[in-house]
């Protein structure tokens, strides 16, 4: 089972994939972020890589896809918040994404999970 990120671990690690557009989900220890394709074709392509990886690390993503939109939500189910899995699928489908235009208008900062408290568990 994967243990949920320490806050010292939030503060090293969240601030630069906050860089690269994934937001924090309100009322949640999750991350998110959506992406915009120039087509389905990339999109797909996208979710395809992404779920091949996932697969291999036995860590699925949230999320849902309409046309050339991609909307991907990170948690660990298991330890009920964000672990080390959600960062590296989160660098993982950030390579993949290639050219995506980010979504940024629709999350929260994602430095509001390193006001998370450890006593949530």
């Amino acid at each position: 089972m994967a243990d949920r990120l320490t806050n010292a671990e939030r503060e090293a690690a969240l601030p630069a994939l906050g860089e690269t557009g994934w937001g924090a989900v309100e009322g949640r220890d999750a991350i998110r972020k959506i992406l915009k394709f120039r087509n389905f074709s990339e999109a797909w392509g996208f979710m395809s890589r992404a779920a091949l990886a996932a697969e291999a690390m036995n860590h699925h993503p949230e999320w849902r896809n309409v046309y050339n939109v991609v909307d991907v939500t990170l948690t660990t189910h298991d330890c009920h918040g964000l672990s080390a899995l959600d960062l590296q699928l989160a660098a993982r489908m950030d390579a993949f994404a290639g050219a995506a235009e980010v979504q940024r208008d629709l999350t929260a900062p994602i430095l509001a999970l390193c006001q998370i408290k450890a006593a949530r568990r």
